[in-house]
């Protein structure tokens, strides 16, 4: 079309597609739930993509991201209106901001998130860990953005690194590399990175962004709870981290028992984030409320109640992974992809840079980092001596540069932090691909040693 091969026209298709969806959000102030929609929709048409076929891509995406990050976020909400309510987050907080003094809370953030999120998604992480950053930002004064990207930059360091995580789990299993070394290498790499990014970067960044954060999310997940005595630090800290607890059983019976094994398909189940969120939900419910002195009716209020605030969080989200979709289905990542394994560069660069572009073609990490490390393996064949545990560190890393307004993370960042645009690029954008960079910096430097 236009005398542009199809390769070049879907390029340029989807260049077009994202600036026109900046420009409807920023100029216009479309509301991005809409806008997501006719994004989707042009470069459907545009690509040549069958109406059929836009529409189930786009209801697939949507769908798909709903039918787990939309159940994610419902559990979390309730049970992160649940600590707070009966002073639970109150309680980490206070006892974070003596461990680590008001100078250094934001370290505290980022080194909680990392150890929270190696065996969590990053949207449960995030779910449980946000009311911290709205109470400790509250009761210190410090910027909501300082103590705000170190925690995402823990989270989503380990998101990208770290197996159990999705993306580097199966790009382990294309590339053939051994899990133990990965996690070891993974976590040597992941963890300065997150220091680069978070406490670093997010000082800086706080200087001219400070944030405002969303007032109707502060006031449920972080507001002074009625009652004098708060639930202790112990009993608060094992409610939140049993979802982290049964995941980590998971992992360790998949890793150590054989398929079929009677434990190990009872763990598979009570492991799943879906499972181990419910029953942290439910222990909640006494924990933090009958303990508490919190009866029934006033319980059945409060997760009611806690739902609404979220609801144009999910649906944005939703619209976000069907753009997605739509990226994906139209052939626009793969034709990204099969660019970049024609340059001549070396196999880690190569892993990192086909799972940069897709990332960013397709706004998704775990696609960019099971897409990539599916091109690079045949590359990776004809060239000796590659350590494969690294390649699957950097696809990792490529995976995390570049999040923008393809990626459901942007719009969970943007709502829940109550930013523009713009704000989010300069933020959430900035420390992503600051993470992925640095990441990269690392895993060469650690090639010359393993």
């Amino acid at each position: 079309m236009f005398g542009m091969s199809h390769d070049s026209f879907l390029l340029l298709d989807a260049v077009v597609t994202v600036i026109g969806l900046i420009v409807l959000i920023t100029k216009f102030k479309f509301h991005p739930f809409i806008a997501l929609i006719i994004a989707a929709a042009f470069l459907g048409l545009t690509s040549g993509m069958p109406i059929g076929t836009i529409i189930k891509a786009f209801q697939d995406g949507f769908g798909g991201v709903l039918g787990f990050v939309g159940i994610i976020l419902a559990l979390g909400t309730m049970l992160g209106k649940m600590m707070a309510e009966s002073g639970g987050a109150d309680q980490i907080a206070q006892t974070l901001i003596r461990s680590f003094g008001k100078e250094r809370v934001q370290w505290a953030m980022m080194f909680a998130a990392f150890l929270v999120g190696i065996p969590l998604f990053f949207e449960i992480g995030f779910v449980l860990l946000i009311p911290l950053v709205f109470i400790v930002a509250r009761r210190t004064g410090v910027s909501i953005i300082k103590i705000g990207i170190p925690l995402l930059a823990g989270l989503s360091a380990v998101h990208g690194l770290v197996p159990p995580h999705p993306g580097p789990l199966l790009a382990i299993g294309v590339f053939g590399a051994d899990i133990g070394k990965t996690i070891l290498y993974g976590l040597i790499v992941a963890l300065p990175t997150a220091i680069i990014a978070g406490p670093i970067y997010g000082t800086f960044i706080a200087k001219y962004i400070p944030g405002h954060p969303n007032q109707e999310l502060v006031d449920q997940l972080a507001r002074e709870p009625d009652s004098a005595s708060l639930p202790s630090f112990s009993i608060t800290l094992f409610t939140v981290l049993l979802p982290v607890f049964l995941m980590l059983l998971k992992t360790f019976a998949d890793v150590a028992l054989p398929d079929g094994n009677f434990f190990r398909t009872w763990m598979d189940m009570i492991g799943h984030p879906i499972s181990a969120l419910l029953l942290a939900l439910l222990l909640s419910l006494y924990t933090f409320g009958h303990r508490q002195g919190i009866d029934s009716k006033r319980i059945l209020k409060l997760l009611d109640a806690s739902l609404a605030p979220t609801a144009a969080i999910i649906l944005i989200i939703g619209a976000g992974g069907g753009f997605k979709q739509m990226l994906v289905t139209s052939g626009v990542g793969d034709v990204i992809g099969h660019m970049a394994v024609s340059a001549q560069i070396s196999p880690i660069l190569l892993a990192w840079l086909v799972a940069a572009v897709i990332r960013i073609a397709t706004g998704s990490a775990t696609v960019a980092t099971i897409t990539g490390a599916g091109i690079v393996v045949p590359v990776v064949g004809m060239i000796p001596g590659v350590n494969r545990e690294l390649l699957v560190l950097a696809t990792g890393a490529g995976s995390l540069i570049l999040s923008h307004v393809n990626d459901a993370g942007f719009w969970l960042v943007k709502q829940y932090f109550n930013m523009t645009v713009a704000e989010t690029f300069k933020t959430w954008t900035a420390m992503e691909t600051i993470l992925s960079i640095v990441a990269l910096g690392f895993i060469l430097l650690l090639s010359l040693f393993v």
